[in-house]
């Protein structure tokens, strides 16, 4: 390619960056195109069309590797669920896309969850969940398949239940996990009094902010509202943490949240749990749902009551990890 002719077919043809930048040396290939197409250098009657191929070319190299969902560019993958990638937006904006389209009713279950707990949940409480940005049905270009994509809001940089299970296999110190008890359970409250059940409280979707002491409780996909329905799916991984009404198909209700809370903070204390704190656990966790506590508020205080008997007074502790 050597005439501006060929620059100019080439920018308006090439399907894919890798067509029109070429695959060995992509900054090179830019390079040559934007020498070819600067309209200082074109002839009078082709600079219009030079410039026009130019504009295209220098926002087609600036957006390399992204991919346009609606209004919503994206690059790599920030992070992957289990069931959908998400990639960064913008500061605290993540974009949820499901890796297969047949999970877009579970994406449209989350969107209906987040959209009920915003319009009548406690405005106090609502940073404790992610916030619905927007959602929409997005076609992929390049196969023609149709994904319900959410775009959400939350905290950026946040830590994963499960991430500090690793980085502490054998547990951590009780006073830490309390307070994320504590607000975990503030999370379950607001969404149960909203009517929603989240159905799937595992460590890696309760995320927590360490300085500040932030917990959000993410992935709604697997909620159930007005206790309508069944818990739709399970994660593979954990499939022994879920009570016994979620493996039935039957309807769930907030004791199925609070015994699936109550497993994941015994896990993170791990061999530290005190024999009082595994003793509240296990009253969580009855194999019946209509015999476990189904009122997180009331639960909360029960525990503050507990922790206070154990450790006095609670005062803030930095978590250093």
């Amino acid at each position: 390619m050597t005439t501006l002719e060929d620059a100019i077919r080439l920018v308006n043809e090439a399907g894919t960056d890798e067509e029109l930048f070429g695959s060995a040396d992509p900054h090179r290939g830019y390079l040559r195109l934007a020498a070819l197409l600067h309209p200082d250098r074109a002839e009078p009657d082709a600079k219009a069309a030079a410039t026009d191929a130019f504009v295209m070319l220098t926002n087609r190299w600036r957006a390399r590797g992204t991919v346009a969902f609606g209004r919503y560019r994206v690059g790599a993958v920030a992070h992957t669920g289990d069931l959908a990638n998400l990639h960064t937006v913008g500061r605290g904006l993540f974009l949820k896309q499901p890796r297969r389209p047949a999970n877009n009713d579970l994406m449209e279950r989350e969107a209906t969850a987040l959209r009920r707990i915003a319009e009548v949940g406690d405005p106090r409480y609502l940073p404790y969940v992610p916030r619905l940005v927007d959602t929409f049905r997005h076609r992929d270009p390049r196969n023609g398949q149709e994904r319900r994509v959410n775009v959400l809001g939350s905290v950026p940089h946040l830590l994963s239940v499960a991430e500090v299970i690793r980085i502490r296999p054998d547990g951590l110190d009780p006073r830490d996990a309390a307070w994320i008890w504590r607000r975990l359970l503030v999370a379950l409250g607001l969404a149960h009094r909203a009517g929603v059940v989240h159905g799937a409280v595992l460590p890696e979707h309760i995320l927590i902010e360490t300085t500040d002491h932030g917990v959000v409780l993410v992935d709604w996909c697997y909620s159930v509202v007005d206790g309508l329905d069944h818990v739709p799916a399970t994660v593979p991984a954990y499939a022994d943490w879920y009570p016994p009404e979620i493996h039935n198909r039957q309807p769930p209700g907030p004791g199925t949240d609070i015994a699936m809370a109550a497993r994941s903070m015994i896990a993170l204390m791990g061999g530290y749990a005190p024999a009082a704190l595994v003793a509240f656990a296990d009253g969580c966790s009855l194999p019946s749902v209509r015999s476990r506590p189904d009122d997180a508020w009331a639960l909360l205080a029960e525990l503050d009551d507990l922790l206070e008997r154990l450790y006095g007074a609670r005062k803030f502790r930095p978590l250093n990890l």
